[in-house]
């Protein structure tokens, strides 16, 4: 167990990831360690040395998880073993040749503009806690965040005189995403009025953490699923909703609007730009009129259409 208290250390220090990257990487660990010893391959992860231990171990996963978690499972143990094997403590990497299952990259559920505005006009902002779900709802959608991104956000990192925020993202990169008017004036009057009284709730009237649960403790993952829950019931949608869904209608409405997809990268917080290619998607409406606007044999049709218009109108 030290050795993986080591490597959790070494992916803070040396690799720079997140508190949140970090917890999932060492459960990801201890559940290849649990198996390792309840079936009784080895005493412990340095003592796996057969790639057929790590197959069984992923075999046994696919039944119950997601093929994308199973991906990110044996990517990670992939990693750590190779630490093992720069450190000198095992002679392979036992995952080395372990095959990541094939993930179909569907695309988030787009949400449309009206639909979007059905969510907002479900709020009541009257109410605190109405007011910091309108706020939620706003941030994960004007600002394409992550549920992480907005779970840790800070009331150092708003900045309302720039209207600013800034975004503290995967691998501990930081960025700026840009408020509008309105959300600054809405974040304006939750952090003068609506969060002390959240707070007060609460135990630590000293938290710096923005958003502040009905109990006047820090939001949490699971209580964001609940708000997001809530607003759609509310809205009387037939939808689910997660941040990731409002994170891709954020890059979907900037690409349909004239947004470069370079920019939509800087602003989502993608290293690669392969990144934003594969879940931003352009509606069939824009990619027809962009190819109308662009193709040289559309726009010589249009001009031979206006010609004969004019020849039949003078005759």
């Amino acid at each position: 167990m030290d050795i993986i208290k080591k490597y959790l250390i070494y992916l803070e220090v040396e690799k720079n990831y997140s508190p949140h990257t970090i917890l999932s990487y060492e459960n990801d660990i201890l559940g290849f360690y649990h198996f390792v010893v309840n079936e009784g391959y080895a005493n412990d992860l340095i003592g796996v040395r057969s790639e057929r231990i790590a197959k069984n171990y992923i075999q046994s996963l696919g039944e119950e998880l997601e093929r994308s978690t199973v991906a990110r499972k044996i990517s990670a143990l992939r990693m750590f073993y190779e630490y093992l094997l720069k450190e000198g403590l095992v002679r392979t990497n036992v995952f080395a040749t372990v095959n990541n299952p094939k993930i179909s990259k569907k695309l988030p559920r787009i949400i449309s503009d009206n639909e979007i505005d059905n969510l907002f006009n479900s709020i009541d902002t009257n109410t605190p806690l109405g007011l910091r779900n309108y706020i939620i709802l706003d941030l994960l959608f004007s600002c394409g965040l992550r549920a992480s991104e907005l779970i840790d956000m800070k009331l150092s990192d708003i900045h309302l005189d720039r209207k600013e925020v800034l975004i503290h993202g995967k691998g501990q990169v930081d960025r700026y995403a840009f408020l509008h008017d309105t959300l600054v004036d809405n974040l304006r009057r939750y952090m003068l009025y609506s969060r002390p009284i959240l707070l007060a709730k609460g135990k630590d009237l000293n938290s710096n953490q923005l958003l502040i649960n009905y109990k006047g403790g820090n939001l949490t993952t699971r209580g964001l699923r609940v708000i997001l829950d809530k607003i759609i019931e509310d809205s009387g949608a037939t939808f689910q909703i997660h941040p990731h869904m409002l994170r891709h209608a954020f890059a979907t409405t900037l690409l349909n609007h004239g947004a470069d997809l370079r920019t939509v990268q800087e602003l989502l917080g993608h290293k690669h730009l392969k990144t934003t290619q594969i879940y931003t998607q352009v509606s069939a409406e824009k990619l027809r009129e962009n190819y109308n606007k662009t193709n040289p044999r559309m726009r010589k049709n249009e001009k031979t259409k206006w010609n004969n218009s004019r020849r039949w109108n003078y005759w």
